[in-house]
């Protein structure tokens, strides 16, 4: 099958011919279907996640089953699904606590050390148990979930990843009241689902905040009342003068040092800063004690919006084929395996909202 190979870190992935195994007991074999490039796939590609090469990456699909391994009862061959990373093994702490998106079995390899994909006799990396920059992936049963049929795939794919990760940051990792203030900086993928999240709940007033002055028609179409442009000016006064000090929840969908510090400096007296971007490993970032403690400010991280992806999923797709949830407006582009790399330059400069690969 064909799949996008990262060989090295900088380098661009190469398009190249890979072996995929049969699916073990409690495997499932999907056709993907579609696959939504996030940044993450970038920071991996540019060492600032510790993958090593060779891997095949994408983690945000959707496909259609074509196998399943022995035991697996959730899933028959036909069935569309949306995959995930937070595969769960539902007997540890966090899966019984209700909180299998911080279960430890979403890192595991196959159990018997075998590896799903190989080129030759050698093995493949597949980031996240998906690999869905392949034509076909071989994943835990625990990583995916059936969808209805009459969801549209190239769609479905993108709350594989973005749209759970921002959805689900405003709607169950903090709880935010009819009526209150809520900043999105970053207007990508992760960023525009996060905003949605802040208007299904009914926040106020709700603020974009990028550097890009074409991604606010979108923003404003999703749900932004005001928009502030990054670029122009400081973007902490211009917050802090739209909420008259500083908004209840603040939500950071980038994941760079200095846009984490200004959410903190965006958050209101009481109020929430939540983190959804993922700050490159090697990068930290200043906060001062004293303004969280005379403030009473909050600092929360939020892990993939804090889901229990067989219950959210389905619930969004229901979303988005009610109306709440708009997933069209997001997407920039469809396009072929073939041109992942040039995907990857558009998100680089920040030309892209959303883009999606489209398996025949």
């Amino acid at each position: 099958m064909k799949a996008a190979v990262m060989r090295a870190y900088n380098e661009p992935l190469s398009i190249e011919d890979i072996a995929i195994d049969d699916p073990n007991p409690g495997e499932v074999l999907v056709k993907t279907a579609a696959s939504g490039i996030c940044h993450s796939d970038l920071h991996v590609v540019e060492g600032g996640l510790p993958v090593p090469p060779p891997c095949v990456l994408g983690h945000e699909p959707s496909g259609i089953v074509e196998a399943v391994g022995e035991g697996v009862t959730d899933f028959a061959p036909g069935d569309h699904v949306i995959g995930c990373l937070s595969a769960f093994c539902g007997t540890c702490k966090f899966c019984l606590h209700g909180r299998p998106y911080l279960c430890m079995s979403q890192f595991l390899p196959r159990l018997d050390g075998t590896p799903r994909l190989k080129t030759g006799d050698d093995p493949m990396g597949q980031f996240a148990n998906l690999a869905s920059f392949a034509e076909k992936m071989l994943c835990p049963e625990r990583a995916l979930v059936k969808i209805r049929d009459d969801m549209p795939l190239d769609r479905a794919s993108l709350i594989g990843c973005g749209v759970t990760t921002g959805l689900g940051a405003a709607l169950n990792t903090v709880d935010i009241k009819a009526g209150d203030s809520v900043v999105i900086i970053g207007c990508g993928g992760v960023g525009l689902a996060a905003l949605q999240g802040a208007r299904i709940t009914g926040a106020g007033k709700i603020i974009a905040v990028d550097a890009q002055p074409w991604k606010f028609d979108i923003a404003r179409k999703l749900g932004a009342t005001d928009c502030v442009d990054a670029s122009d000016g400081d973007p902490v006064a211009a917050v802090q003068e739209l909420t008259g000090g500083g908004a209840e929840f603040v939500f950071e969908c980038i994941g760079l040092v200095p846009t984490v510090q200004q959410a903190v400096n965006m958050t209101g007296r009481g109020g929430t800063t939540v983190l959804v971007g993922v700050v490159p490993v090697q990068k930290t970032a200043d906060f001062s004690p004293a303004d969280l403690v005379l403030q009473e400010k909050k600092i929360t991280g939020s892990f993939m919006g804090s889901n229990r992806f067989r219950f959210d999923m389905p619930k969004y797709v229901d979303f988005y084929l009610d109306g709440r949830l708009f997933l069209d407006e997001m997407i920039s582009s469809r396009i072929p395996l073939t041109e992942v790399n040039e995907a990857l330059d558009q998100m680089r400069k920040g030309q892209a909202a959303r883009q999606v690969i489209i398996f025949d």
